[in-house]
């Protein structure tokens, strides 16, 4: 390849970096500021597992730290949760090169899943429970005042489908939340960000990745069946994604049918009605 030409693809990938980059800060900087996620003097603990999605967290979430008007920490902690083949020395010494506070937590939740489940049975649901168990006593033991977590948005989307199709909810990740304690605030920072985005950002970052060989090879799960319909639909309809993730943002109560959320009782038909607005009267029966 001539050399004028590998210096364009150089200066194009530098350009398709920066651009991603940009794109990420921007994202993860507005969520904070849209749920109020960290506020002046607040402590971080941003957990990472060492998956792609943890490790852009912790990265984008430092370069916010350098130009953030106000004052924040970040400590990285992660859960070694004694997994065969596990490479413990991988993540202590990614964080003394970047330069970030951390703590390394021994213990073994992997023993327990693999003895309590029976093979060939989920494991998340168990593995997530002991995972957040630690790591909620970790915070306090730190002084953490939020949890960052590395949940993106097809997770938040996913999640919406699973609740919807297996558990009748319509619910999902919050992008903020109280432990069920109440001793701990949970933030998702990275819930406006694409995972597609996430991997090429930690494919340009080469960030030290570390995969989990304990829920990651279980292909039958739901998550993952979920996973795939939401690829296909993005596919065959582009754009279809964006509206459902925004109509998370802008739920009508009266038109769902939870008397918790809407006071039904209380709508009653007045004539009076009819003679308020008379030019109104077609449009109050088009729902």
């Amino acid at each position: 390849m001539p050399t004028d030409s590998k210096q364009a693809d150089s200066r194009r990938a530098i350009y398709e970096a920066n651009k991603l980059q940009k794109r990420l800060r921007r994202q993860v900087g507005q969520a904070i500021a849209d749920f109020s996620m960290i506020k002046a003097g607040d402590r971080v603990m941003v957990c990472l597992s060492g998956g792609k999605d943890s490790h852009a967290l912790l990265d984008i979430l430092l370069k916010l730290k350098a130009s953030a008007p106000v004052p924040f920490e970040l400590i990285a902690v992660n859960l070694d949760q004694k997994q065969p083949g596990f490479q413990a020395d991988i993540l202590p010494r990614y964080f003394e090169e970047i330069g970030v506070p951390y703590r390394i937590i021994e213990q073994d939740t992997y023993s327990v899943v693999k003895r309590v489940i029976p093979e060939g049975g989920t494991m998340c649901s168990l593995c997530s429970r002991l995972r957040r168990g630690v790591l909620y006593r970790v915070a306090k033991e730190l002084g953490a005042t939020k949890i960052a977590l590395g949940h993106h948005r097809d997770d938040v989307l996913a999640t919406f489908f699973l609740n919807l199709f297996f558990a009748a909810r319509v619910k999902t990740m919050p992008p903020k939340l109280r432990s069920d304690d109440g001793q701990n605030i949970v933030i998702r920072p990275l819930v406006y960000v694409r995972e597609r985005d996430l991997i090429r950002y930690a494919d340009l970052r080469q960030f030290p990745i570390i995969p989990c060989n304990l829920c990651g090879s279980q292909n039958h799960l739901q998550r993952q069946q979920v996973a795939q319909m939401l690829r296909e639909w993005e596919k065959q309809y582009p754009g279809r994604l964006d509206a459902i993730f925004s109509a998370m943002t802008h739920i009508v109560p009266s038109h769902l049918l939870d008397r918790q959320w809407f006071d039904f009782e209380q709508l009653v038909f007045r004539i009076s009605d009819l003679h308020e607005r008379p030019e109104d009267q077609n449009a109050q029966f088009d729902d």
